[in-house]
């Protein structure tokens, strides 16, 4: 035996870092020759081949655990060569791992280790490739930490210690080339941490997973779609923004089986709904690849891979092909503000707190009982920020919902007194945090600059959509909570006692233009007990709950900033979400329930093509109370302006429970007419308004010129525009 004891028993532990040095064939220092090494616990003998002359030599086994070794007398130079293992019942010709010099090198992850590497997913994961001459994979894997690392999967018949991997220096990241994987093999990592604990680890890089309970990462040959064109080009602050939220999971079941649709079979129907419907673009609860179904999504464990649920990557990125083909943009969730806590995923990673903070009081969500990235550390801010290039490259997404930013904002986030650590100026503001959302920001729009990012930020933090040079956080929107929970307050009073809640109505307009806004009716509010959009109107009747929704649908649409409905509430689904169910597409047999989808239709229809409608969304100047202050009647109206008298809307709205025929005061002379009702008869509406066209008279009030008389009815809303 040529190697030291100490040396076998280091290899068989993976406890050397460079374990190339040890197995392979290499020349010897102290005495002629060369020495071949082998290591394979399964293996009964292993002869190495030469590639050139297929000339033969057995290793002797050295060691019962399966060690080789051959020393090479005569040999007095390197040769390319082959293994043969021989094993119970087959044998098998392989390259030998241990034969090639590094895919990639220490230095390549200089700015990943800054945390300005935008790509890392070139460097860091699973590569097919040929190297050397040879057809591969390349794994890389960061664990700087880790006492030592091995492969297993099924190039190896996922024995446990046969394939260590070396340690490529200061990166902390580790690297092996395995001539016989292929794409399709399914493979991990087992991470001896540094706290002596071992661990099987999934790949965080990894482009694609099984479901559990293995949860393995799979070979991928990655789609690599570089620089696909967006929806938007430039800002999309003055285009139309209507956006269908989905749960693929619970969206539609295949008609003769009891399961969700694929991938592919998505591709087939959602873009001719959503173009049906009349929606600019369609966003998706995370696609990103999850264990927990009860989740939705939002515990990630696969930051680079879409959910094995629905098909393959490439069936993903047909389906997004499909739906841009239609004209429509594809927004996905994206969660950076947390990761669950399971065990093959990131957590203690190389045994040590990797990607999460050490300490509970910063590393731990209070109130998800999951963990919190550390937004300090540059190769989290790579990884973090590398995902959202990856999902851009490969499959040429459209945007980013931010999914729960407010916890992400502020170190007490959900936590008691005692409970957190403040920053260094002694405050509550996550500054890491802060710094790490401009700098994806800034990342996202410098690569892409028609991508569109969107914050569910649910406070008052300053600035949020404004631009990071000016000090805000760089967002393009930003979810409108306040609105959404004051407007679904009032109408979820029943008309006698709306008198007091009118205020709910009107308040939103103090600060609509604080930032850039999405209105948004979202899947956090059909959900957990809270009833569908259609059950929180807190009437009698049926039919007088569907009015109310057409009507808080349609004001919506019509009040500044862009719009988010989340599927279903088209409808009128009477049911709460269920993420395990189908929607109840029943319902559209019925005139009211289609009602109120052809009345989503139509106004998606007239804010798309109507000339200064979604243009001025976001400006201030734009937008005027016409009447706010009738607490009793419990009627509203204001004005839309665009650059010409011909644009101008009129919103007029009565949300009691009586049809009211008064004057409505208007900026323009000349003859109005009624462009949509939601009380129409089309909408399954009683069509009760009466007429549709009114000349303007002088009557100067509140500011305004003229006026109009005509009625409308209880709980609905006209749109009037001059002819």
């Amino acid at each position: 035996m040529i190697i030291h004891r100490d040396e076998l028993e280091a290899c068989i532990a993976g406890e050397i870092g460079a374990p190339h040095t040890f197995l392979g064939l290499h020349p010897l220092a102290d005495r002629p020759g060369m020495v071949a090494r082998a290591w394979d616990p399964a293996a009964r003998k292993i002869f190495l081949i030469d590639d050139n002359d297929s000339r033969s030599w057995e290793l002797i086994k050295i060691d019962q655990r399966g060690f080789f070794e051959l020393h090479l007398a005569k040999i007095d130079s390197l040769f390319h060569y082959s293994l043969l293992f021989v094993y119970e019942g087959n044998q098998e010709i392989r390259k030998d791992p241990y034969s090639f010099k590094p895919t990639v090198l220490n230095d390549s992850f200089l700015d990943f280790n800054k945390g300005l590497e935008r790509r890392p997913f070139t460097k860091l994961g699973a590569f097919p490739k040929t190297h050397q001459g040879i057809d591969g994979v390349s794994f890389v894997l960061w664990a700087p930490s880790a006492k030592s690392i091995h492969l297993v999967g099924d190039f190896n018949k996922w024995d446990t210690q046969s394939l260590p991997m070396r340690a490529l220096g200061s990166s902390g990241c580790h690297e092996l080339f395995v001539p016989c994987a292929k794409v399709g093999d399914r493979y991990k990592f087992r991470v001896l941490g540094f706290d002596g604990i071992l661990r099987e680890k999934t790949d965080p890089f990894g482009s694609r997973f099984e479901g559990p309970t293995g949860n393995a990462s799979i070979i991928e040959n990655c789609i690599d779609i570089k620089k696909r064109n967006n929806i938007y080009q430039g800002s999309s602050h003055s285009k139309p923004l209507s956006i269908y939220e989905i749960h693929l999971g619970s969206w539609r079941f295949h008609s003769h089986e009891n399961r969700p649709l694929s991938y592919l079979e998505l591709a087939k129907e959602l873009p001719e709904y959503l173009n049906e419907n009349g929606f600019s673009h369609v966003e998706f609860l995370p696609v990103s690849e999850y264990p927990f179904g009860a989740s939705w999504g939002y515990q990630v464990t696969g930051y680079y891979a879409p959910t094995y649920r629905h098909g393959t990557p490439e069936d993903f990125s047909a389906l997004i092909s499909s739906i841009q083909s239609a004209g429509i943009g594809v927004i996905i969730d994206w969660v950076p503000a947390h990761f669950p806590s399971d065990e093959f995923a990131l957590s203690r990673f190389d045994g040590t707190c990797l990607f999460e903070h050490e300490d509970p009081r910063q590393g731990q969500h209070a109130e998800w009982g999951t963990l919190c990235y550390n937004y300090g550390k540059p190769e989290v801010r790579s990884f973090l920020i590398g995902s959202a290039i990856a999902w851009l490259d490969r499959f040429g997404v459209d945007g980013f919902r931010v999914d729960a930013v407010a916890s992400m904002l502020y170190l007490d986030y959900g936590r008691r007194d005692n409970e957190w650590i403040p920053n260094k100026d002694g405050g509550n503001y996550n500054l890491e945090a802060i710094d790490f959302l401009k700098q994806f920001n800034q990342a996202i729009h410098q690569e892409y600059p028609g991508v569109i990012s969107i914050a569910e930020e649910s406070t008052s933090f300053p600035q949020v959509t404004h631009s990071v040079p000016t000090g805000g956080l760089g967002f393009d929107f930003k979810w409108n909570m306040g609105w959404m929970h004051d407007v679904l307050s009032y109408f979820s009073t029943p008309p006698d006692k709306r008198a007091d809640s009118y205020n709910r109505l009107t308040f939103g307009a103090t600060y609509q233009f604080s930032e850039k806004f999405i209105q948004v009716f979202s899947h956090d509010e059909v959900v957990h007990g809270k009833g569908s959009l259609v059950n929180k109107m807190n009437l009698g009747s049926e039919t007088d709950r569907i009015a109310n929704l057409r009507a808080l649908i349609s004001l919506q649409w019509t009040w500044p900033g862009k719009k988010t409905l989340f599927m279903g509430s088209e409808f009128a689904q009477w049911r709460e979400w269920d993420f395990n169910s189908p929607l109840d597409w029943e319902l559209l047999q019925f005139p009211k329930n289609d009602g109120v989808r052809k009345l989503v239709a139509d106004l998606n229809r007239l804010y798309n093509n109507h000339d200064a409608w979604s243009r001025y969304d976001c400006s201030f100047e734009k937008f005027k109370w016409v009447d706010c202050d009738d607490r009793e009647g419990q009627t509203l109206s204001f004005l839309k302006f665009g650059e010409l008298p011909q644009e101008t809307l009129l919103i007029a709205c009565n949300f009691s429970d009586r049809l009211q025929h008064r004057e409505w005061r208007c900026p323009h002379p000349g003859l109005w007419h009624v462009i949509f009702d939601s009380d129409s008869p089309h909408y399954g509406g009683e069509g009760a308004s009466g007429g549709t066209e009114f000349t303007a008279y002088n009557g100067n009030q509140s500011g305004q010129t003229h006026s109009i008389s005509f009625s409308v009815n209880c709980f609905s809303v006209r749109i009037l525009a001059l002819r």
